[in-house]
């Protein structure tokens, strides 16, 4: 991408589109075309279109996407997969027809199989079934992922897809029936800090499943800083990284934590005194994910921000807003 190119970020109020525009300034990228939901619906093919013809994007970061933890896929799954299939097709088939040089599609480690040989490598993907509480949106990431393969083959796009690790940072949703884990839980403990303050007692908090469920968490400026690494390679680069069966490329921190030794890092972070208490009731999810990123590692890239650091900053830029 050269410093006048125009850049395209779909979903840039978001937690991953707003780390994108962050990074891209920090880099001297200064052409950057954003529109809010309210300003263009990526639902809407014929509005994604005209925007497409008029502003003429070289390069689209497509960080736009309906998300949620595991409450909010079982209860909108029908919701979860229109949404996403729609701004897919919107955006992927706008990106070909008006000539973007180079799209990056963003994946999901929902897209692995349930019970997957870990590390997951990225040949991995369609080779079993995926986990039940998140498969509406799994199947339209995959979906969005074959749009990118079968368009690149017909049509000699460059239209590229990375898979990251559970993202987490500024601007994620902290709500705690959609967020999340970690944004949802960073909010709960925070809450029974300040009730706790107000005189209130102590009380544990509550987190769904046994606590034994191992994740990778990545900062999410990190993913952005990669994504522009990924967005800049020569052309010649990109069939050693996105290869087939599936042409993806993981980008993860290669270590991962229990659920339960996420709480009790949030809970130093917040500065809770209380205890954990865990509903077992509640699904766990998928045992355990954790990404092969050999392919990103081999073209230099590495995180920077560790959990405990992420986290910090993560909850210091969530009280400054709850200010």
């Amino acid at each position: 991408m050269e410093q006048d190119s125009r850049i395209y970020i779909a979903g840039h109020r978001g937690l991953l589109g707003s780390a994108l525009v962050r990074r891209c300034q920090a880099h001297g990228y200064g052409n950057l075309r954003v529109r809010t939901h309210r300003e263009l619906d990526l639902c809407d093919h014929r509005a994604t279109d005209a925007f497409f013809a008029q502003e003429r994007p070289e390069y689209v970061f497509m960080a736009a996407a309906r998300v949620g933890g595991i409450l909010a896929n079982q209860t909108l799954a029908a919701e979860f997969i229109y949404t996403n299939l729609m701004i897919e097709t919107s955006v992927i088939e706008a990106a070909r027809r008006h000539g973007v040089k180079r799209l990056i599609f963003f994946g999901s480690t929902c897209t692995y199989p349930r019970e997957c040989a870990q590390p997951m490598r990225e040949e991995l993907i369609f080779t079993g079934p995926v986990e039940p509480t998140s498969e509406a949106y799994a199947t339209a990431k995959m979906a969005g992922m074959k749009l990118c393969q079968y368009y690149n083959a017909q049509y000699g796009t460059e239209f590229l897809t990375v898979i990251p690790a559970t993202l987490y940072g500024p601007n994620d949703n902290f709500d705690p029936s959609a967020g999340h884990v970690l944004s949802a839980l960073m909010r709960r403990f925070h809450e029974a800090k300040l009730a706790a303050q107000q005189g209130g007692a102590a009380t544990p908090v509550t987190i769904w499943g046994t606590g034994a469920p191992r994740r990778e968490f990545l900062y999410v400026d990190d993913l952005a800083e990669a994504c522009i690494l990924v967005a800049n390679l020569p052309s010649q680069d990109l069939p050693t990284l996105f290869r087939p069966p599936h042409y993806a490329l993981n980008i993860g921190t290669g270590e991962d934590s229990s659920i339960r030794d996420l709480a009790d890092l949030i809970r130093a972070v917040v500065g809770y005194p209380g205890n954990l208490a865990f509903d077992t009731s509640k699904p766990d999810g998928a045992p355990r994910k954790l990404l092969d990123s050999s392919r990103v590692a081999s073209i230099g890239w590495r995180p920077t921000v560790s959990l405990q650091e992420g986290l910090r900053r993560t909850y210091c830029w969530y009280t400054a807003e709850q200010a």
